[in-house]
């Protein structure tokens, strides 16, 4: 099981919203492909949708017109794919470095968008994509490594939303530790919040961990506090959408429920997430995009209404945890610790 792959003229997608009940792949060949998946979470996942949109930038490329056009174009695509989901940093943070090899490259050959020129371009950007897909592979395993070494066998830990191989293109970034864990033989049991509205948790961190082997109990998102209150939960690690300059974090809605009640319970919350995924440009949590999602994902659950039909809905994508809730953002290069500001610079 892979969530994406590169095939050269083409990527392929494992749909995401099918899981767990069918496995399918969907194959995209254009830009506004990639698109749709991306804002229709058939691909989801910080680090997932960066790489999805790396290769979504070839595809734009290749169907780009050879020429003076050529940079206006791709520029073009590069906004359309950035406006699939505002929130998630890795996504204009993987095109925009798409766009910096465009023009490093148009800057080295003044007339580089004709004839073999023009090849070699794609070529080069294609060269680009993959290398944020073999980066993107690196850091789950370095995150995975640094996130181990703060639980101890035995621990119980919760987690929330989906921030493992289905996230990323690798073992993930919450949920590397526990991958890295079952292969150690390293005790750990566990909790998995299912995630409302779009139920990550239970479709897919659930899915994706009993595969594996791992020891897991998937329990509603309002009962966190129970089980931190029964002894239970020795740390709670979640993925990241974006990480503000001063360490405050947006990552699925919720998690800032989960860090309030670990705080009260004294127990470590941690953030799991590559320095792709930190923003200097956002200085604090109020300057992050928070995205809003259609309302008929609360309205209903597995295509079944649970409410009246036209009822308002208010429905975030995401929330923000403020940086003194955080007891350490785990990066591939390092555990980051108080004071943030300081310390992400």
């Amino acid at each position: 099981m892979y969530a994406l792959k590169w095939f050269g003229s083409e990527l392929s997608l494992l749909d995401q919203t099918l899981l767990p009940t069918e496995e399918v792949y969907r194959h995209y060949d254009s830009v506004e492909g990639v698109y749709d998946a991306i804002r229709n979470m058939v691909v989801r996942g910080a680090p997932a949708i960066g790489v999805a949109a790396a290769y979504g930038m070839v595809l734009a490329a290749r169907t780009g017109p050879p020429g003076e056009g050529f940079l206006p174009n791709l520029e073009s695509s590069a906004d359309y794919l950035i406006s699939a989901r505002p929130t998630a940093v890795n996504l204009p943070w993987a095109v925009e470095r798409m766009l910096a090899t465009a023009r490093e490259f148009s800057a080295e050959n003044i007339k580089a968008y004709k004839g073999a020129r023009y090849d070699a371009l794609i070529s080069r950007l294609e060269q680009e994509a993959i290398l944020i897909h073999e980066e993107d592979k690196a850091t789950s395993k370095n995150i995975g490594e640094n996130s181990l070494s703060l639980l101890k066998p035995g621990d119980g830990v919760l987690t929330h939303c989906n921030a493992g191989a289905l996230a990323t293109t690798g073992s993930g970034t919450a949920l590397a530790p526990f991958y890295l864990a079952l292969e150690r033989g390293f005790p750990l049991k566990i909790y998995v919040d299912e995630t409302r509205p779009r139920l990550q948790g239970a479709r897919l961190t659930a899915f994706e961990l009993d595969r594996a082997g791992a020891d897991i109990t998937l329990i509603c998102d309002n009962m966190a506090a129970t089980v931190m209150s029964q002894g239970k939960i020795q740390a709670c690690i979640t993925g990241a959408d974006r990480i503000a300059a001063n360490g405050d974090t947006a990552n699925k809605v919720g998690t800032l429920g989960v860090a309030i009640l670990a705080s009260y319970f004294d127990i470590p919350f941690y953030i799991a997430a590559p320095t792709s995924t930190i923003d200097p440009s956002s200085q604090r949590g109020q300057d992050i995009l928070i995205e809003e999602r259609e309302a008929d994902e609360i309205r209903h659950i597995n295509g079944s209404l649970i409410c009246p039909p036209d009822v308002p809905v208010y429905n975030p994508g995401f929330d923000v945890t403020p940086a003194e809730l955080i007891t350490a953002i785990i990066t591939e290069k390092g555990i980051i610790r108080p004071p943030y500001d300081a310390d992400i610079m």
